[in-house]
Parts: C-alpha cells; sequence; structure tokens
C-alpha cells in the first residue's frame, strides 16, 4: 500500500486530468473561435501601446508565455502586474491604451479581481482568461475567453494550464491575423496525444535523491521551465528555480560546482543554438542535465513547448505515485488560493 493511499490500479486525477488536455483543447478552440476572432478585433480597434498581465502561480506563469508570444509575434511592449500595487498599496497606475490580461483558474483570488477592478477604471481594455466563468471576475472584465476544460480537481493544474497556452495562442493568432499560426493550431490536440504516448523523459532515477534542482530554458522555453520549477516543488517537493540559460551564466552558475542537477527545456525555435551554446559551456563545467524536449521536430515552434509540457506532467505524477506521494493533494495547498 502506498502512502498516498492511490490503489496501484487507480489513476490519479492528475494523471487523468492530464490526459484530458487534448480533447479539452479541440473542443476549446473549435466553441470559441468565433468569440476569439471577436475578441481580436475589439483589441485591434482599441490598438494597446502596451498589455499587462495578471495572475499568480501557474497563471502567472502562462503570463510569462504571453509576454514572450506578444512580444515576438505582434512587437508590443508587455509586463507583469504587481497586485499588492493595489490591494496593498492602494496606488492606482495610469493604464490608459494598455491591453490587460487576467490569468485566472477560478476568478475569485481578491486581489486578482481587485487588480482587475482597478485596471478598468484607469483606461484598460481588461480580457479575462478562466476556467469558471462564474465568478467575480467574470462580472468585472470587457470580455471573458473560457478555457472550456470542465471541472479540474487534483491541485496541481495540469489540462487547464495547457489550454490556457492555447487559449493564448489562439487569440494572438487571431489578433495578428498569422494565418499560419491559426492553421497550425488545429495540430495541438494531435501533438498533445503524441506526447501522452511518448517514452518518459524523467523517470524516479533523475529525481529520488535530489532536493534541489535548477530548471532552464530559453524564450518560451523558460516560460514553461517556470511551471515546470513550480510543478517540481508542489508535486515532488523539490525545490526548483528556474533561469534563463543566458541569466543564469551571470552568476547562479557557480550552483554547478555543488553537482545541482539542471533539467535543460529544448524548444527548437529561433533560441535553439544560442541556448545549446550555453547548456554546453554549463556541462563544461560538470552540470548534471536531464534534456526535456518536444517529441516532433517539425512542429510550430509557438506550440511546440506544449508538447514537453504535457509529457512533463504525466512523467512527475508517476515519479510522485513511486515515491509514495500523492499529486492530487499536496500538503499545505488547496485547488483555490484567495490572496489580498
Amino acid at each position: 500500500m502506498l502512502k498516498s493511499n492511490l490503489r496501484d490500479s487507480a489513476a490519479s486525477l492528475m494523471q487523468t486530468e492530464a490526459k484530458e488536455a487534448p480533447i479539452k483543447i479541440a473542443q476549446q478552440l473549435k466553441l470559441n473561435s468565433e468569440l476569439v476572432n471577436l475578441v481580436a478585433g475589439k483589441i485591434r480597434e482599441f490598438n494597446p501601446y502596451s498589455v499587462m498581465f495578471v495572475g499568480r502561480g501557474s497563471s502567472d506563469h502562462a503570463g510569462t508565455f504571453a509576454k514572450y508570444l506578444i512580444e515576438i509575434e505582434l512587437g508590443i511592449a508587455t509586463f507583469s502586474a504587481a497586485p499588492s500595487v493595489a490591494t496593498i498599496y492602494n496606488r492606482q497606475i495610469n493604464l490608459s491604451q494598455t491591453l490587460v490580461l487576467i490569468i485566472s483558474q477560478s476568478g475569485r483570488s481578491p486581489d486578482i479581481v481587485a487588480q482587475a477592478k482597478r485596471a478598468k477604471a484607469s483606461g484598460a481594455m481588461c480580457v479575462a482568461i478562466l476556467n469558471e466563468q462564474d465568478s467575480p471576475l467574470s462580472d468585472t472584465v470587457d470580455f471573458v475567453i473560457p478555457l472550456q476544460v470542465g471541472p479540474e480537481s487534483s491541485v496541481a493544474a495540469t489540462k487547464s494550464y495547457l489550454a490556457t497556452l492555447s487559449a493564448l495562442l489562439q487569440l494572438v493568432a487571431s489578433w495578428k491575423k498569422d494565418s499560419q499560426l491559426l492553421e497550425s493550431l488545429g495540430s495541438i490536440p494531435s501533438l498533445l496525444d503524441v506526447a501522452i504516448k511518448s517514452k518518459p523523459q524523467l523517470i524516479l532515477d533523475d529525481l529520488n535523491k535530489e532536493k534541489n534542482l535548477v530548471v532552464l530554458g530559453r524564450g518560451l522555453g523558460y516560460a514553461i521551465g517556470k511551471e515546470v520549477a513550480l510543478k517540481l516543488k508542489e508535486v515532488l517537493g523539490i525545490h526548483a528555480e528556474c533561469f534563463s540559460s543566458a541569466e543564469f551564466l551571470h552568476g547562479p552558475v557557480t550552483l554547478v560546482n555543488r553537482r545541482f542537477k539542471v533539467l535543460n527545456i529544448i524548444v527548437k525555435d529561433e533560441s535553439y543554438l544560442t541556448h545549446c551554446k550555453q547548456i554546453e559551456d554549463i556541462n563544461s563545467r560538470g552540470a548534471v542535465t536531464v534534456d526535456l524536449f518536444q517529441q516532433i521536430s517539425d512542429v510550430h515552434p509557438r506550440i511546440a513547448p506544449l508538447m514537453i509540457l504535457q509529457r512533463f506532467y504525466l512523467d512527475i505524477e508517476r515519479i510522485a505515485i513511486a515515491k509514495g506521494i500523492n499529486p492530487d493533494t499536496p500538503k499545505g495547498l488547496k485547488k483555490v488560493t484567495e490572496t489580498i
């Protein structure tokens, strides 16, 4: 009997929900197509000078993904909100001609709702990407783009996070009127199926004795690396920190001397060659690296990160079970965290 009290024959909620991602995203892309096209048109009319992201935890990491996506594809400057400015310091900032994207699973955290209200009062256009449409946040913003993934019971977000990335991809592709990216969106479900059926990239031996890890990526790889590091903390209880592979060389690389294991996020986009050279440098210093990579090379580079995450979620769920950890109920955490 495992300490987690999960029967050997029973799939965890985390595994079940992660494997639902392909079909849920297929439904999402179809159901949201008309709505996203409408919202994208309204954004073009608004013509924002900048984009601000509001979110906590995994939602904040989705904002980092959106940052790279919007700056690369649309050339518009982006930044992350500091909700405490509104809720703790009680300050209003000028957000005229700013698009505010609020990313949330529940849409119920008081600080996120307060930030949205202040943003609207300051002249921003507010668009929420969330799973629970019947929420206080829905009543606050200009538009809601639903994730369409249904209930997610495991504390560790999987299908909702992947669906957030696909929603961001659909929004940016429609905003830009990028026919190539729009067409490529339809391949996401089948690519995630490939990732589900592929061999594990992380196994118990890779993490069994590790208490501290470094996660490295570049660009969109760095963005999903932040989510990888968070899941290592909350599911496996391993202290993990994510860095841009370029930033890592500016000081933190000294950690390699302590024989820190490095998870290397490999995305075959414009950052690939530079990132590989930086990893070669780190390896030459004695780092022990484990590669997390897209299972197919011929994939639109903006979609490839989703394949890496899909496989990663299943791998750490399996490792958690092997270590006697219940991945569905990490100690000290709950599904909806409300902060002020």
